[in-house]
């Protein structure tokens, strides 16, 4: 026998190495196989094992597709995916007391053909927990070059906090339900990941979000979540008490933060950054707020504080002239064609039926309209009037106009949102007039260079203040009973120094390599 020579155990040892990859799960064709107890569930097959062969559907172990390829399936187990990389097929759910857990590092990629969907169900447990280096991600199964907003469905949380509907429907198609007594409910952990062309049009009004939350209550985790090119809304709540940090809203197709249905919990650090070409038929808006759709006054009231959040409007994306025209508005390349209809950009924040959002410390730029306190259903503005409404020491700045006192009304004037009719072309709206009341010590701007923002990000417009920008002596807490909020003493989502978008964060997932 020849003896090895050093060059020969380099190549052996090469190509032993080459065999295995960081990117895949470990791989052990000598481990027994593992029983899959299978059931029904409301006549959906369930099983206590989420992984399958992407071959065949078949039952693997170490296999990497999540879910058996029905178009719906329930998993009722506890499970850990380790590092890896897996394919999403059909809609997954977690069933009540089943947890998954997602290892840092992971790519969960959405199959297009079936939406692909995760959902946790009330008592489920989804916790994908990554970190600032390995974030986790959840993209779309199309190659680089190729992706577009709803390639897949989405990741809903359900829980059993408070909602003002009592139990609810969750928005989108899937069969879930959520709601409930339980205030503290825990559906898991959601922190340093990525959400990427997510977001689908099943229905008229009844889309699947980048991330939608239903009753999802204070004991879940939620932080450092970044949402990219949804093609419905990036965040949307409905009802529950779950508090989020360093939450991302990346060229999404409709609203950026919605909330719905009594919401009450606490946001605070929220960057948001529009697409110019990128907006929805029903008006696009940073934030859109209502308590219920018909705007009826039952409680709990959509009353969730959002807190140093920075909303850059299409007006500020670098090298875009921008035009609120639907001739302009085109989606680009990012155009699925799904049904998806595209429109024009609304307002940073329209409050609207019966809401009592409240927005503090916070600054939006470069959009056609600063604030929409809205009439039409509901008492929004009685609320304003009688203070319930905290919106304090905000900044505005770049607006074609400041306020608007109704839906697609883009003229700042008195209007009679109800009957739709101006009351008087002469006054000024009165979200223009709540805006600038005194002790609001709200500021506006009419050019939003005066804020000395910065792109520190490559993120395509500027967000981020300079040394001298006007922002970061502007916030006050007063009133502010939440403990839970870091009492910072500046505006919007940043200081000058501390970029927490460092390491997780992508601006360009069209291209990233999965």
């Amino acid at each position: 026998m020849k003896k090895l020579t050093f060059a020969s155990l380099l190549v052996l040892a090469t190509c032993m190495t080459a065999c295995s990859s960081d990117d895949d799960p470990v791989q052990n064709p000598d481990a027994p196989a593992e029983k899959y107890n299978w059931g029904t569930d409301n006549g959906l097959k369930s099983c206590d094992h989420i992984l399958f062969s992407e071959v065949d559907n078949s039952e693997k172990a170490d296999g990497t597709q999540i879910g058996n390829g029905d178009a719906e399936f329930v998993f009722t187990g506890k499970q850990t995916l380790k590092k890896g990389t897996y394919l999403l097929k059909g809609w997954v759910y977690i069933a009540d007391g089943a947890e998954l857990t997602i290892e840092p590092g992971s790519v969960i990629k959405g199959d297009k053909q079936t939406k692909a969907s995760l959902i946790c169900e009330r008592g489920g447990k989804l916790i994908a927990k990554g970190s600032d280096k390995e974030p986790i991600v959840f993209t779309s199964e199309e190659a680089a070059g190729n992706r577009k907003p709803g390639d897949w469905g989405g990741i809903i949380l359900c829980g059993k906090a408070k909602n003002n509907q009592t139990e609810m429907q969750i928005e989108g198609g899937p069969r879930t339900k959520h709601g409930g007594d339980d205030d503290a409910d825990n559906s898991g952990v959601l922190s340093y990941v990525r959400i990427e062309f997510a977001g689908y049009p099943f229905q008229t009004d009844q889309e699947i979000n980048g991330l939608t939350l239903g009753s999802v209550g204070s004991g879940t985790q939620i932080d450092h979540v970044q949402i990219s090119y949804s093609n419905d809304d990036s965040f949307e709540w409905f009802g529950g008490t779950v508090n989020c940090k360093y939450l991302v809203a990346f060229h999404g197709w409709d609203d950026d933060f919605d909330t719905d249905n009594g919401y009450s919990g606490a946001v605070q650090y929220g960057l948001v950054v529009r697409n110019a070409k990128i907006a929805d038929k029903s008006q696009s808006n940073g934030f859109e707020s209502d308590n219920n759709a018909s705007g009826s006054d039952v409680s709990p009231y959509t009353n969730a504080t959002f807190s140093n959040i920075t909303i850059i409007g299409p007006k500020l994306q670098s090298g875009v002239t921008f035009e609120n025209t639907t001739d302009f508005i085109t989606g680009g390349q990012m155009n699925p064609n799904n049904g998806s209809a595209l429109g024009k950009f609304q307002s940073a924040m329209q409050i609207r039926r019966s809401s009592r959002l409240n927005i503090i410390n916070s600054v939006a730029a470069g959009w056609p309209i600063g604030l929409i306190i809205d009439g039409e259903k509901g008492d929004t503005p009685q609320q304003a009037q009688a203070g319930t409404i905290r919106f304090h020491n905000n900044v505005l700045a770049g607006m074609d106009i400041i306020g608007s006192d109704a839906n697609k009304v883009y003229d700042d004037v008195l209007y009679d949102a109800v009957n739709k009719a101006v009351i008087d072309e002469t006054k000024k709206s009165y979200s223009n007039t709540f805006f600038f009341q005194e002790a609001l010590k709200n500021k506006a701007f009419d050019d939003a260079a005066a804020l000395g923002l910065t792109d520190a990000s490559s993120v395509g417009s500027p967000f981020m203040p300079n040394a001298q920008s006007p922002l970061l002596t502007l916030a006050s807490f007063d009133g502010e009973n939440n403990t839970w909020f870091d009492k910072v003493s500046y505006a919007g989502a940043f200081n000058a120094t501390d970029n927490w978008l460092t390491g997780w964060t992508n601006f360009d997932p069209q291209n990233a390599k999965y």
